[in-house]
């Protein structure tokens, strides 16, 4: 690996994993800075909104030692627009981490290595982003990865219906998520609607927004 690369970086972090099936497991989070879409609801847009600080991909993996035993997680911002965010992955596999990484879906997966676990986002149309997916991506995937939908509304949740069944998701990817906006849909209603149709996808609740409910960077 280049000593020289380096990756725009919006912070690093250590907390609990706050999403996707890995929910409550210590976690070292790696943000990069900038993204190439403006979803209505997103939650960190300083990531887009504040210049990224230029961190050393051999000082990220010497933050992620010192936390031995945690999930490493990549995530944005979009991450994948980085060319340098691959050999970081590269190298964390190659120190047998554990290694998750959450894309907004508008990127191609063809360049993450084997062994990366994808959190990918089917962004719905009440994001305002639905058309900029790839959805080449979905036969990317494999059957460790996961799909998150994020739902504000019952035509998001209609839409994600619609699009499970019709790309096969829930028998290629490990766990599907429908994450309700909870400004915009209360997650008791976006509950009834799963077990009505008795979807067989996980509910996620947006954990470390329990845990520190006023805290809106490094958790």
């Amino acid at each position: 690996m280049n000593d020289d690369l380096a990756l725009s970086i919006s912070e690093v972090f250590y907390s609990i994993q706050g999403e996707s099936s890995r929910a409550g497991y210590p976690c070292v989070f790696i943000r990069t800075a900038g993204c190439n879409l403006r979803c209505r609801y997103c939650d960190a847009p300083y990531t887009y909104e504040e210049a990224g600080k230029q961190i050393k991909i051999s000082a990220l993996l010497d933050k992620v030692a010192e936390h031995p035993r945690a999930l490493v997680e990549i995530t944005g911002g979009e991450p994948l627009i980085h060319k340098e965010v691959y050999p970081l992955m590269v190298e964390l596999l190659k120190q047998h981490r554990t290694v998750l990484v959450e894309t907004n879906g508008s990127v191609s997966l063809e360049e993450v290595p084997d062994g990366v676990n994808v959190i990918m986002d089917l962004k719905c149309p009440d994001s305002a982003m639905h058309s900029c997916m790839d959805l080449d991506n979905l036969d990317l995937l494999t059957p460790n990865d996961e799909v998150k939908f994020v739902i504000c509304s019952r035509r998001d949740y209609e839409w994600a219906v619609g699009m499970l069944n019709q790309y096969e998701i829930i028998e290629k990817v490990k766990n599907v998520l429908f994450s309700p906006v909870r400004h915009l849909l209360q997650p008791a209603i976006l509950a009834q609607w799963m077990l009505d149709d008795g979807l067989p996808v996980r509910l996620q609740l947006q954990l470390h927004t329990f845990i520190w409910p006023d805290k809106k960077r490094g958790a």
